[in-house]
């Protein structure tokens, strides 16, 4: 038992930076965010069946039109509008419901997915790195030090440990990191003492204006819902990745029809508690992929442990504390694991890059996500990065003919 809630907070751990940087850059409450993602996960898991392993957590789409949001149409009406950006992700459930992996096998074949699984690793690889560097004052050696530290417990438990060391490998090296932190004076307390033991998190979140009950204006949803398509595209790209490291073919069994309505059911519950829009985590199928601890219980630990954390005061500022440098270190490994995991799956799908067509094709998703296109559609609808770069591969694989077969 103490084995199984170890390895499912590890999950959480590796999920928490990522996870309560959103609401921080954005303006909304970490906490919620916190209560937010753990309900999504928990509506997600009760929906695939539970034998998906994914975290859903704070959405990176949606930084950007929040804060716009927020500032345009309030906390209500932008809580309101991420609540219907749920809607884009049953609509593409209903799609595949309707006709089924055909729609997959046709708009989305290994020549689009895989590379756009590239992109979503690489793409968030600048996270990892910038953070590796500096405890917020710019670069410093002893920040890399630390990062390389953490890396390294990482790395070395997953080449010669053995057994349930093996499978709390990310756990190890956050402790390690957090303890070299600790000895050179880099760990600030402050968050813990000025925190109470239990919180109602609405109510500290409703005094700071960072919560309000969500109403629905069509304004801000216009303005808000389109974004979606990114995450969605994300998702599915995400659940090829998390059946690729399982070896279990989840877009049929539960399907990926369930897949998706449980990510944008969770979405809806998440945002009307007052958390950013739900999406599955990239850093969490790394873990799964490098500890293979691949039991879904263990995500819905991490769940209840974000839910229960939500109203633990010390202990959510005690989370806080973990350096940055010691997460970056982590996540370095576990970004590029996602992207490698893009590769093998081009070359499971035998994409044979040595046909202009799928070399343009291949060519095009990693310039367009990586190198961060964007196309401004209107003022306030731009679509650019890991969205963009899937929307590029549909419309090339569409219009770009196929050989024809010797």
């Amino acid at each position: 038992m103490i084995k199984t809630v170890a390895v499912g907070a590890q999950m959480l751990c590796v999920a928490f930076g990522a996870l309560v940087l959103v609401p921080l850059l954005t303006g909304l409450d970490p906490a919620l965010a916190l209560f937010a993602a753990g309900i999504a996960t928990l509506i997600f898991q009760g929906v695939t069946k539970a034998i998906v392993p994914i975290f859903l957590g704070s959405s990176f789409a949606f930084i950007a039109p929040i804060k716009e949001g927020i500032g345009l149409y309030g906390v209500s009406a932008t809580l309101g509008a991420l609540a219907m950006s749920g809607l884009v992700f049953c609509i593409m459930a209903l799609c595949f419901r309707i006709w089924g992996l055909n729609f997959l096998d046709k708009f989305l074949p290994r020549v689009v997915t895989g590379p756009v699984i590239v992109v979503i690793g690489l793409k968030l690889a600048p996270v990892a790195t910038g953070s590796a560097v500096t405890f917020g004052n710019g670069f410093e050696m002893i920040a890399l030090i630390a990062a390389l530290i953490s890396l390294a417990v990482a790395i070395a438990i997953n080449i010669w440990g053995k057994n349930f060391l093996k499978l709390i490998s990310i756990l190890v090296a956050v402790f390690v990191g957090y303890v070299f932190c600790l000895i050179i004076g880099r760990v600030d307390f402050a968050p813990v003492a000025a925190a109470s033991w239990f919180q109602i998190p609405w109510t500290a979140a409703i005094a700071a204006g960072k919560y309000a009950m969500p109403s629905f204006d069509l304004a801000a949803i216009l303005f808000i819902v389109p974004v979606a398509i990114a995450p969605a595209v994300e998702h599915i790209g995400d659940i090829i990745v998390i059946s690729s490291v399982t070896g279990k073919d989840f877009l049929k069994n539960p399907g990926l029809h369930r897949t998706l309505l449980g990510d944008g059911i969770g979405t809806m519950f998440a945002t009307l508690a007052g958390g950013p829009p739900s999406t599955t985590y990239s850093e969490v199928t790394g873990a799964i992929a490098l500890t293979k601890a691949f039991n879904p219980l263990y995500m819905r630990i991490a769940a209840i442990t974000a839910i229960i954390l939500a109203f633990c005061g010390k202990l959510n500022a005690l989370l806080s504390t973990i350096p940055a440098p010691v997460m970056g270190g982590i996540m370095m490994l576990l970004f590029g694991i996602i992207a490698s995991v893009g590769l093998n799956s081009m070359i499971e799908g035998k994409v044979d890059l040595t046909k202009p067509r799928n070399l343009i094709i291949t060519a095009l998703i990693l310039t367009c996500g990586i190198g961060d296109l964007q196309v401004h559609l209107t003022d306030t609808f731009i679509l650019s990065g890991i969205g963009l770069s899937a929307i590029v591969g549909i419309i090339l694989n569409i219009i770009i003919p196929k050989e024809a077969k010797a």
